[in-house]
């Protein structure tokens, strides 16, 4: 395995390392050691931190240490963060970043297939040993595609700036200083780690993470599991919306005692900056589950039954509770179904109070829509029969014409 020795790139960075360097500083794939060592004179830093996944250049960084005495600089082989340790205030990181050439191996140069899946790598594992202030210095070129770097930086909740750039030959390299936003210094205060993007809504974005409640006093009892993954949504950039995160953070705040909604987590934390009704995120227990289409089609008649009954209770708890949840006569991606069997409803943001309440009779005429897929199971009720009941039950609104509804679908 060969040894990367300095270039343009090398260079780059070296220019900038007394301007960020300060207390622990980790140069991450460390090579010939020349970035390492230029942070090891800086008088702010405490201590350097370098690793590389080849032992040869762990072998010939560690003489160099030995022979110029440097008790400030501590090097060791890690594949990545795999034997790393605390946390830094500064990480550096010039990755190999040239997509794959057929046939020839060489870690010191290829970040993957397509040049970047090392860096996503180290974008997903950095954060828990990056100071909430800390900087990160990072390399790449513009044949690892910019727009991808960028996308993996921002999925993680990171922001970055350009702070320096070199035209080459045949590319261009580009110098990021990375940090944390204030959101993912938030929720990593909250205890949520491993935070990852999920998908992309109207409205919202919504995130993975994991939160830990044994470090919460409050929640620690006997028996409740402690490690929970959790949905973090937070508003788009571009979205006009507002107050919708708030909006659906006070709803499942009144819906989760009633069995609506998935559970809300912010509910459990005892934070006196946080502000329901002027937040731009919400996070609440993942939901593991299927869209209830999707689930539909694989599932028994008498499974689909017993769901639509379960969801039709849930829209007569909003009605007698006089709340509209919205959506609900295309609810395609607003019900998951568990694998327990259970159904959830989700994006509340648009829920509201209301006098004249038509969850029943939107689920209703879904139930309508759905008719050539549920024919397929067997079910064979009459479109008119159904959408008449619904009609009086937006007159009467009683617990007697919700079971004529029920029994009608058959």
């Amino acid at each position: 395995m060969g040894i990367y020795e300095p270039a343009e790139d090398s260079y780059l960075v070296q220019q900038h390392i007394n301007e960020y360097a300060e207390g622990r500083v980790l140069d991450m794939g460390a090579g010939s050691g020349i970035l390492a060592l230029a942070a090891v004179n800086n008088p702010k830093v405490k201590e350097v931190v370098a690793v590389d996944i080849n032992p040869d250049a762990v072998r010939i960084l560690q003489e160099k240490i030995n022979s110029q005495k440097l008790r400030k600089l501590k090097v060791f082989q890690s594949d990545l963060f795999e034997k790393v340790s605390g946390e830094f205030n500064l990480i550096i990181f010039n990755p190999p970043y040239l997509p794959q050439d057929k046939g020839i191996e060489d870690a010191a140069l290829y970040g993957g297939k397509k040049g970047w899946e090392i860096s996503a790598r180290f974008l997903a594992e950095v954060s828990s040993h990056l100071h909430s202030e800390g900087i990160i210095l990072f390399l790449f070129s513009s044949l690892t595609n910019k727009r991808k770097i960028e996308e993996l930086i921002d999925h993680r909740l990171f922001q970055f700036s350009l702070i320096d750039a070199q035209k080459l030959a045949f590319e261009e390299l580009y110098l990021y200083a990375i940090t944390k936003t204030k959101l993912l210094r938030q929720l990593e205060g909250r205890l949520i780690e491993n935070i990852s993007y999920f998908s992309r809504g109207q409205r919202g974005v919504i995130y993975t993470g994991y939160m830990d409640r044994s470090k919460l006093v409050k929640t620690h009892l006997p028996g409740r599991k402690n490690i929970v993954q959790v949905t973090i949504k937070v508003k788009r950039k571009d979205s006009l919306a507002e107050g919708r995160i708030g909006n659906e953070v006070e709803w499942l705040t009144k819906l989760n005692p009633e069995g609506i909604g998935p559970k809300l987590v912010t509910i459990d934390w005892d934070y006196k900056d946080y502000n329901y009704k002027k937040s731009d995120y919400l996070v609440y227990e993942f939901v593991e589950g299927e869209y209830i289409l999707d689930w539909i089609k694989k599932n028994s008649k008498e499974e689909i039954k017993t769901l639509i009954n379960s969801l039709l209770d849930q829209c007569f708890k909003l009605d007698k509770l006089k709340v509209n949840k919205e959506e609900l006569h295309r609810p395609y991606k607003h019900i998951l179904i568990t694998a327990k069997n259970k159904p959830v409803m989700i994006d509340f943001e648009r829920c509201s109070e209301s006098p004249k309440v038509k969850n029943i009779t939107q689920f209703t005429e879904f139930i309508c829509r759905l008719k050539p897929e549920l024919a397929q199971k067997e079910f064979n009720f009459k479109l008119e029969d159904l959408r008449q009941l619904a009609r009086e039950y937006k007159t009467a609104r009683s617990f007697e014409l919700l079971q004529k509804i029920k029994d009608a679908i058959k």
